[in-house]
């Protein structure tokens, strides 16, 4: 008898200018079972995302360098690609003086991971992933 394969893993985007907490958050984003693609930038996130059909969910810092911040970044998506969900950070806003797009979470940094790893697992459930188990 034929095994299912097991679902594709969901592709999360990473944007952070700073090498060391990109690292860190794709560190996270891999240690729960995702797949990470980076970008430094809001500008490289939109090439990428306009190249890609296959990214799941992004996971932007606010902050950062180029023609668009995070939040015009996640505005941009809600436009352009509304099924993608959106994780937000910052260590210089809190999410009550921000106003999010839907279906995006924020978190102020230094984050919990496990904050970060339930927002990927929830994000992910709609795409049949993580597995349950039987």
């Amino acid at each position: 008898m034929a095994q299912a394969a097991p679902p594709k893993r969901p592709i999360v985007l990473v944007v952070e200018d700073h090498p060391l907490q990109r690292m860190m958050a794709v560190a996270i984003v891999e240690g729960a079972g995702f797949e990470a693609v980076e970008a430094i930038s809001a500008d490289e996130a939109v090439s990428i995302l306009e190249a890609r059909t296959d990214i799941r969910i992004v996971f932007t810092d606010i902050e950062m360098p180029g023609s668009m911040d995070g939040m015009k970044l996640a505005a941009a998506i809600r436009d352009r690609w509304p099924p993608i969900e959106i994780i937000i950070t910052s260590g210089h806003f809190m999410s009550d003086k921000l106003a999010l797009p839907a279906r995006t979470e924020f978190y102020a940094k230094p984050y919990r991971e496990a904050d970060i790893v339930a927002a990927l697992h929830r994000f992910g459930r709609e795409e049949g992933y993580p597995p349950t188990k039987g």
